[in-house]
């Protein structure tokens, strides 16, 4: 996107909060958070000291947007482009249903009557990050990680339907007709070749960087059963309620799919904390899978947005770095 975003403000704003809170009540401050990539977060804090939460969908707020390869707007494709209301109402749903935190939802408008996007209002989470809690308090932190963990447990013990985005499967879409290991490879095999042209170690090495991906899959044994998984899930996307319980947030990635592949993202990003999530009963083999799989992601992903205006530009060069080193390093 070259033309200059347009971001929300209070009185592009003001509509949506009198449709949820009524007109006796002002906008006294509008903060857009930062560190999204697809769409835009805003603190509304209003004149009883109150806040809530605005979600807004559109151009100006996804940093993707012609950036991503072919099939990224088929909703029927579980790796299409995790950003828009419909994710995100029917994650909200989802996860209510097997007894799992999000912010709760206020309001959710197609209309464009009140904003000119899809415009969600939710619940302002005010206990801060895991993350933080963990560093400030670590005797109440490992409180709230517990809770996450019984959490998780719910949502990855739900029998799934079938593979695929949640939103699309609980919407009565029809299955992607693949399996979940297959449908990660062929992912793979994308950030592969969204790697080989722009890194010069990427090309030299893309023959075994294939060969051990194809390596790795071979090597599962078929499974059917699938649990709710959130995809990204660390401590920075887990606020804290008031009652010390995790609140999960950046959730329209919600999928059915295999366990694994969660408990791969998290054992990278909750580091030594990570042990109060383990679960004894996974299938290594498809840790081992999944692992790799999620190193290429994170190649072929940074270095696509790095691509656009997103304004972490190194920061995210810096991730495609890291994973590419431990990608070509992976051992099969």
């Amino acid at each position: 996107m070259t033309a200059e975003r347009k971001f929300a403000d209070a009185e592009t704003l003001t509509p949506v909060i009198r449709e949820v809170f009524g007109t006796d009540r002002r906008i006294t401050a509008v903060d857009r958070l930062l560190n999204g990539t697809k769409k835009g977060v805003y603190r509304v804090t209003l004149d009883d000291a109150t806040s809530t939460i605005v979600y807004v969908w559109n151009t100006d707020e996804d940093y993707w947007d012609g950036l991503l390869p072919d099939g990224h707007d088929d909703p029927s494709n579980p790796f299409a482009h995790a950003s828009g209301i419909e994710f995100f109402e029917g994650a909200t749903r989802r996860l209510e249903a097997v007894g799992a935190r999000s912010p709760r939802l206020l309001l959710a408008d197609r209309s464009k009557n009140l904003y000119p996007a899809d415009i969600a209002v939710a619940e302002d989470v005010r206990g801060g990050t895991l993350e933080a809690l963990l560093e400030r308090d670590p005797d109440t932190g490992r409180q709230t990680l517990a809770q996450l963990s019984d959490m998780l447990r719910r949502m990855h013990a739900y029998r799934a339907p079938a593979f695929g985005r949640v939103a699309w499967i609980d919407g009565g879409g029809a299955p992607p007709d693949t399996t979940c290991e297959q449908a990660y490879l062929e992912r793979a095999l994308v950030n592969i070749a969204t790697a080989v042209p722009r890194d010069a170690r990427a090309a030299e090495g893309e023959a075994m960087l294939e060969e051990k991906l194809r390596t790795l899959h071979a090597a599962l044994e078929p499974r059917a059963e699938l649990g709710v998984v959130h995809g990204e899930l660390c401590a920075e996307h887990t606020l804290v309620g008031p009652d010390g319980e995790p609140v999960i947030i950046d959730i329209e990635g919600l999928m059915y799919s295999d366990i694994e592949v969660e408990h791969c993202w998290m054992r990278m990003r909750f580091g030594p904390h990570y042990e109060a999530l383990r679960n004894p009963d996974l299938d290594p083999q498809r840790v081992k899978y999944y692992q790799y799989v999620m190193h290429l992601d994170l190649v072929g992903g940074p270095l696509r947005i790095a691509e656009g205006d997103f304004p972490n530009r190194e920061w995210m060069l810096d991730v495609a770095e890291f994973h590419l080193q431990r990608a070509l390093a992976y051992e099969a």
